[in-house]
Formats: structure tokens, sequence, C-alpha cells
């Protein structure tokens, strides 16, 4: 493949060379050159540009950048562009044979939900006899073969790489979470959506956006771009659903479970059994559990119909299904005393909804001890935050470590202890070590009380001065139980 083949529709300002040359790839880590392929010089955490010259000595012919280096070699071509991650998104979707028109792709955008949502699709459109690939926090999917996910969403070249091995496997479908990160630092440019889904919008990664003005605007742009034969899906019941879409060319359609809207739901029963719903006057008893999963029940049927499947048979589909791993897994302990639950929760809002929802499970005086703790480099003003909610809907809460990276994760806790209300100080714990903080609450816990376990969700590790040590809340919450003997 010629490099003028995959430069089409990015913003060229200047070429030294011939376009013309042969290229085996497109690569944006100068580490993994290899002779014949182009290097693109991406600006980001680690800006590309200082590695030009190391990705022409490991073999680079073409260099694409944003700005020319002052010494350039006569046998290299030079290919200068206004935005050179946005050129790596559409070079890579080019190279690898354009794999999202292959299939039809729909992306899922969102603070809480992405993770649900797009997992209960994959399984949705499988169950209904589909081939069809998942891109999730938690894991890749080509059909039945499971791939590790590293990111939220993968890089440009490796989630272009990542469609075309779909493409090439016979699947029909992919469904993919689509971060802010992703959309701001262009991994998805140049993919064509066949839908795309809005879940809600609460305060997250300010750590990266600064602002939440920014976060919403970063969001917005990915329904922004969409072609005008796609669909998108929003949350009418969240504040800024329609903001997300005002813009759009695709067609606009809505769920919600307290206003009017083209799939409206109502919740007729909650219990630790599932949810019992009126969803389109159809009643239907789903497995998932809480309102916030009512909300991604009814964004997967909405996105299902909009693809052409039949009402009844989705809905019939989506009953039986389990939703996404460390997605509020609960746990009853050998003796049935005690419900252990894991969730993914790792902001003010997500914890809020899983706890909002077991207290709604509640059947009489049961304690709700809560384990929770924050990530290390990351948003310090949600820490605070994070501990007032748990002690709003808490009667006993430890807080501990969750991923301290390189923070001191005493001084985690800290900044978390802020947020505890004066009247709730009693009730409140700082154990650092996470087995040993869950090991308290399952002690603390009596016949019928529920621990919650926020934070790690379906991680299997934790990580601590840029060491993934093993650590699955869910296997220690198991042998604690065993301990124990509840």
């Amino acid at each position: 493949m010629q490099l003028q083949d995959i430069l089409y529709k990015t913003q060229l300002l200047a070429v030294q060379g011939s376009t013309a040359v042969e290229i085996n790839a497109v690569t944006i880590d100068s580490r993994n050159i290899k002779p014949g392929a182009v290097f693109v010089a991406v600006k980001g955490g680690v800006n590309g540009h200082q590695f030009i010259d190391n990705a022409i000595q490991n073999g680079a012919v073409a260099v694409v950048c944003e700005t020319l280096p002052e010494s350039r070699k006569e046998d290299v071509v030079y290919v200068q562009v206004a935005d050179t991650a946005a050129a790596a998104g559409i070079m890579a979707h080019h190279f690898y044979g354009q794999p999202s028109t292959r299939l039809k792709l729909v992306g899922v955008t969102g603070t809480n939900g992405k993770t649900t949502i797009a997992t209960l699709l994959y399984q949705l459109f499988s169950s209904l006899g589909y081939t069809c690939g998942l891109i999730s926090t938690v894991q890749n999917r080509i059909g039945e073969a499971t791939l590790e996910a590293t990111h939220t969403t993968p890089d440009a070249v490796s989630l272009n790489r990542l469609l075309a091995q779909m493409a090439d496997e016979g699947c029909s479908y992919a469904f993919m979470e689509v971060s802010s990160h992703a959309i701001h630092q262009h991994r998805i440019a140049g993919l064509q959506f066949t839908g795309a889904i809005f879940s809600n919008i609460t305060h997250d990664h300010l750590d990266y956006h600064k602002t939440f003005d920014e976060y919403i605007r970063v969001k917005k742009a990915f329904f922004d771009h969409l072609p005008k034969e796609a669909f998108a899906l929003t949350n009418m019941d969240d504040r800024r659903g329609m903001v997300m879409v005002q813009n759009t060319r695709a067609a606009i359609k809505t769920y919600s479970l307290k206003t009017t809207s083209d799939f409206k739901g109502k919740i007729l029963d909650n219990n630790i059994m599932g949810l019992h719903m009126m969803v389109d006057e159809q009643e239907v008893h789903f497995r998932l559990i809480g309102e916030f999963n009512a909300y991604n029940l009814l964004a997967v049927y909405g996105a299902a119909v909009c693809l052409g499947e039949e009402k009844v048979m989705v809905l019939q589909a989506l009953s039986v299904l389990n939703g996404a791993a460390g997605r509020f897994e609960y746990l009853i302990s050998p003796n049935e005393n005690v419900i252990g639950i894991v969730d993914y929760a790792h902001t003010p809002d997500a914890l809020l909804n899983v706890l909002a929802t077991i207290k709604k499970l509640r059947k009489g005086f049961e304690q709700i001890i809560t384990v929770v703790g924050c990530g290390g480099n990351r948003d310090k003003t949600k820490r605070p935050v994070m501990a007032e909610v748990a002690c709003e809907y808490s009667d006993k809460i430890i807080f501990t470590s969750d991923n301290p990276r390189n923070e001191d994760p005493q001084e985690i806790i800290k900044d978390m202890e802020a947020g505890v209300p004066a009247g709730s100080r009693r009730k409140c714990l700082s154990i650092t070590d996470r087995r040993e903080a869950i090991k308290t609450a399952l002690s603390l816990a009596n016949p019928s009380d529920i621990v919650l376990v926020a934070g790690k969700g379906h991680e299997t590790y934790q990580e601590v001065k840029g060491v993934r040590n093993h650590f699955d809340d869910r296997e220690v919450l198991r042998e604690v139980f065993e301990l124990l003997g509840k």
C-alpha cells in the first residue's frame, strides 16, 4: 500500500518527498517501528516528535508530524499535518481497509453505564444469532474469543486493527465504549458509527479535562460528528441528554423512566432478585438490579430497536442476561448470613446510585457497610464527595486504598476524610490495607447485613508505585466469608 492511499481526508500542510512510497504499517510508537512503516508523531502525554529520529533509525520510511524537523533525511518522506492524533486515526482506518464500514459499529459514551450497556448489547446480539465484537473496560471480544483490555478505548491504530480482525472474522456488529479521553485524543477519528448512545454525565475526569464544561463539550463532540445515516440515542432524564444531540445530523431517539420518550420504561418492583418493569407497554422481569440498571436496559433495548430488531424478541432475550462483571455483582456468604456486593463505582454519582439501590433493597433494619477508596493520581476533588456520599447512605464506612498508584494511600484517605460530616465520624474507620478493610467490614456484619466493596469491580490487581499486584475484591470476599464462617 502506498502512503498517498491513506492520507485522504487528513489536513495536509506540507509534503517533502513522494507520497507514492510503499508502506507496510502505521505506527504511533517509535519502539514498534519495523522497516517500511510510517511513523505518526502524535502529541499526547509524551510528544511523539521527540522520537522521530528513533523511528527513522528503526526503519520508518515516512514521518507524519505537525512540526517538520529542522534536519531531514533525503530518503524519508515527511508529511506535515494540522493534527497528528486525528491523522493517525484516519490513516489507520484506511490502512486496515475501513473496518468500521464492514460491520455496524455502535459507540456508548457517558460517565456511568458505558461498560454495562456495551456488554449487554454484545450479549444480546450474540444471543440473537449474530457474531459480534466488544470493546470495553473489562474485556475485548471477537465472537467467543476474549482479549485483554488495557484501556477503555484503545489507541487509534490498535482500535482499527481490532475492528479489522472483527470484520475479517465475520462480526456483523461491534459495540464499544467511547471514553472522553478517546474523543479528545482523536482515537475514534475516521471511524464510521452506525449509532451512538448517551447514558448520563456527572463530574469525572476533571484531572484531565480541568472543567466540567470542557468535559461536556468533549462528550458532545462524539454526537456532533455522527453521519446523518446513524442514530443518536440519548437519556431524556439526564439534564444534559438533549444538549448532547442538539447539533447532531443523526436521527435522534430518546429513552427515559420519568418523561415522555421514544423508549419508555417504568419500574414496577426492584429487589435482590432483579427488576420488574413495564417497557413500552410490555411487562418484563430482568436479572439486573437498581434504577441505574433500568436506564442501562432501556438504552440497550432502544439501540436494538434502532438497529432493526423486533421489540418483543429483544425484551425476551434481555430478560435472561446478567450484565458486566464487577457491576453490582453480588455474592452471598456460604451460610447465607451476609450479602457482599462488588461494584466498580468510582465516582460520587456512581457510588450514590449503588448505595441508593442497596438502601431500597433492605427489607428491615439491615446495616449497609461500605468499603471505599479513591484512586491515586486522579481527580482529587471527588475524594471528599465520595466520602460524604458513603456517609449519607451507609451505617458503617471503612476508607481504604483503591489503586494508590504513585500517591501515598494514607494521604488519599485523608483527602476523603475531609468530606466526612461531623455527625458521621463515629461510624467511620480508616484501614489502608484493602484486604484488612474488607475483612473488618465482614467481621462487623450481622446476619442479613449488606457489605458493599466499591471502586475496583472487575479489576484483578491493585496498582502501587507502578507495580500491579494481584487483588480481586470478589476473591477476597469469598476467602473472608470462609475464614469468618459467615
